[in-house]
């Protein structure tokens, strides 16, 4: 074999052995990330969720509250 050969040969095969496959592993990691993170409508959709529940919450404590100055003894019941 001459040497433009072998100069062509050894980075090929390099690649082939070390880079490519480094390549498409990262290549089908990225995808899988990509596709096990939300998308905009599900992120919207959880962001309204948790603020629903914020409200909730506020009003809940502002039952609890209301029932506690008028029936102080109400968290005692049994359930």
């Amino acid at each position: 074999m001459d040497s433009l050969a072998i100069a062509i040969m050894v980075p090929t095969v390099v690649f082939m052995v070390v880079v490519a496959p480094a390549w498409l592993w990262m290549h089908y990691r990225s995808k899988r990330r990509a596709q096990a993170a939300l998308s905009q409508t599900e992120r919207d959709n959880l962001e309204a969720l948790v603020h629903r529940s914020e409200l909730m919450m506020e009003r809940i404590d502002t039952l609890e509250s209301i029932l506690d100055a008028q029936t102080p003894e109400w968290r005692k019941h049994d359930r």
